[in-house]
């Protein structure tokens, strides 16, 4: 008995060894900055004040209430996160059903499609920037096509195509090899029943590989919803927001009002905002996902 409790014991001592570090760090580096993030947005703080002025709600009345660019901002985000939701996903799908054929040049695709995902939006973005603004107008110059001349960047418009475009073109590649995953996990055993049945290529692909995709589209859908809701570096690089702040997300709107008006406070109760929006809708969207997953 004795030696057993002894090793009960020295497990015990084991387990608090290894798992009591992590725990540190994950309340260190995630359960106090959000409680002070809870704090910070009941005050009104220029994140110089050592006795930031508290003021309950009134950062929340006034986000709900008064603050135009917020609810703009807001729009944008949902416009955006709903087109890039849809087109990323459609896009890989298509892409994996060519890339997942035995093809000469798969592999050199596949690569191709995935480097830009390697690079920060940042980066892009700039690059971008420079095709958008120059390399056009040298395309426009050569080929006389008027979509060249068009301004990319300052009309509001075309901004928002630019910016999704830019931002399908960098990610397209991580969703793909998504599906491709999927489309391999796929039996060939369940495609050759159903081709003998009669199904022709597009009827196989919605009653036998859709739904079998279920996984791959609740991993690619999660990930792309959050990625475009929290959508701003390419926003940052690409138009600062523009033409005339018609391009602010939620989250540059926040960047905008935290570090260049020096709103910390405000900032913080807009960043906590987009915390509990981003969770709920992300619960919302895994529920029914996870349950149409089941039911395929």
């Amino acid at each position: 008995m004795q030696l057993k409790s002894g090793r009960r014991r020295a497990e015990r001592l084991e387990f608090g060894a290894f798992t009591l570090p992590i725990l540190v760090s994950i309340i260190v580096v995630f359960y106090y900055p959000f409680m002070m993030t809870i704090r910070y947005s009941l005050t009104q703080w220029n994140g110089i004040s050592k006795h930031p002025k508290f003021v309950g709600l009134d950062n929340f009345k006034q986000i709900f209430m008064g603050d135009a660019n917020f609810s703009n901002a807001a729009w944008f985000t949902i416009k955006y996160a709903l087109a890039y939701i849809i087109l990323v996903n459609v896009l890989a799908i298509l892409l994996a059903l060519v890339l997942d054929m035995k093809l000469k040049s798969t592999n050199w695709l596949r690569a191709a499609f995935f480097i830009p995902y390697i690079l920060s939006l940042v980066i892009v973005g700039f690059i971008w920037k420079f095709i958008f603004m120059q390399g056009f107008e040298s395309l426009g110059a050569s080929t006389g096509w008027g979509l060249f001349g068009l301004s990319w960047l300052g009309e509001q418009n075309l901004a928002f195509i630019s910016i999704l475009l830019v931002s399908l073109w960098q990610s397209i590649g991580f969703y793909l090899v998504i599906y491709i995953a999927g489309l391999q996990s796929v039996p060939d055993d369940l495609k050759e029943a159903a081709t003998v049945d009669g199904a022709g290529p597009v009827r196989r692909f919605f009653n036998v590989t859709l739904p079998l995709l279920a996984p791959s589209i609740t991993i690619s859908v999660f990930m792309a919803l959050t990625n475009s809701i929290k959508v701003f570096d390419v926003i940052l690089s690409l138009t600062g927001g523009g033409p005339g702040g018609t391009t602010y997300s939620v989250a540059y709107d926040i960047y905008r009002d935290t570090f260049q008006n020096n709103l910390y406070g405000y900032g913080t109760a807009k960043a906590l905002i987009l915390f509990i929006a981003v969770l709920i809708i992300t619960v919302i969207q895994l529920t029914i996902f996870k349950r149409r997953e089941v039911e395929a």
